[in-house]
């Protein structure tokens, strides 16, 4: 089959690289496009994939969300005008679906985030499958009107993490910890007070702190200057700090210590299935208030956990997307 893949943020092209290259694999030709963004290209270049770029990311305004968003609808439809893909893939591409959608070809979707309501109401309705972890109540997703729900033991990331090997070396001041800044300009996030910053600082006090900023690099102490693969950093890390995203799992399922800032403040990342799931499951990601984080990163800086048996464990979702298109589960 020719399946079109689009990836509009690092971990979708990360995730879409995986299912890349197990696709290939089962003989499917992969058509695999991305945006212009902070993460996407750089990423692709070190993963050795050489996406199509398709219009770019835009975080100035609601407006300038919309207009990009439907620049890249067009220019999709003018590159599929002679030659339409027979299956769509992607983690949540708002463009992709309204594509495949409107060009009337199948969709198979992975999403993780209850919580980015704008995505899940513009995408989940018109996908034929929705490929998710057993963390997620189903419910979730069918308020959201989604037909066909296929779930798996595990999160997205053991699609990248399960057989990864750390094959470099950071030349950091140790401890290192490493602190993600929240995505502060996402629409799930407008008006939530970043507080990733601050902590930063704070954690001065226990070792050397890398701040990865979001929205291309920054400069100022400790801030980070260039790409760095994040996969590759965490297992190198002896900490690492964030807002609830793929960097505190990529970390934990490494056996890192991640710490998830919840509060009252930041009620978008108050509860996220996958976060609680992980934890249930034993691996280092604790869930703590921002007034705690110095607290528990003395507690658990430095420390390594065994998890390969743990990781093992867990379903590769990749396994589950082949088999979906496989067998043509999305007919």
């Amino acid at each position: 089959m020719k399946i079109w893949y689009d990836a509009s943020t690092g971990k979708h092209v990360r995730y879409g690289v995986a299912i890349a290259k197990r696709l290939r694999k089962s003989g499917h030709e992969i058509l695999f496009t991305t945006r212009e963004h902070p993460d996407t290209l750089a990423l692709a270049k070190t993963l050795g994939e050489d996406p199509i770029v398709v219009g770019r990311y835009s975080s100035e305004s609601l407006s300038g969300k919309l207009e990009e968003s439907a620049n890249r609808i067009s220019q999709f439809s003018r590159l599929f005008r002679d030659d339409v893909p027979e299956l769509a893939v992607s983690s949540q591409s708002v463009e992709l679906c309204r594509v495949a959608f409107g060009l009337n070809f199948p969709t198979v979707l992975t999403a993780d985030t209850p919580y980015a309501e704008a995505t899940n109401r513009l995408t989940i309705p018109l996908v034929n499958v929705l490929v998710t972890s057993k963390a997620i109540p189903p419910r979730v997703f069918r308020r959201y009107a989604a037909k066909k729900i296929v779930q798996f033991e595990g999160v997205d990331e053991v699609a990248w993490i399960q057989d990864f090997k750390s094959s470099k070396k950071f030349e950091f001041s140790k401890p290192l910890i490493v602190v993600r800044q929240m995505e502060s300009k996402a629409s799930y996030a407008l008006g939530k007070v970043d507080v990733t910053e601050k902590l930063a600082q704070k954690l001065k006090r226990l070792g050397a702190v890398l701040f990865l900023p979001r929205y291309g690099p920054k400069t100022g102490d400790g801030a980070v200057t260039k790409f760095f693969d994040t996969t590759e950093l965490v297992s190198n890390a002896d900490l690492v700090v964030g807002v609830g995203g793929t960097i505190g799992r990529e970390a934990a399922l490494q056996g890192v210590p991640s710490i998830v800032v919840s509060s009252r403040s930041h009620e978008l990342r108050g509860r996220t299935y996958v976060n609680e799931y992980l934890s249930r499951k034993g691996f280092p990601l604790f869930m703590v208030p921002g007034s705690k984080v110095l607290t528990t990163a003395k507690k658990y800086l430095g420390k390594k956990w065994d998890v390969r048996n743990k990781l093992a464990k867990l379903e590769n979702p990749v396994d589950n997307i082949e088999k979906v298109i496989n067998k043509k589960e999305f007919m």
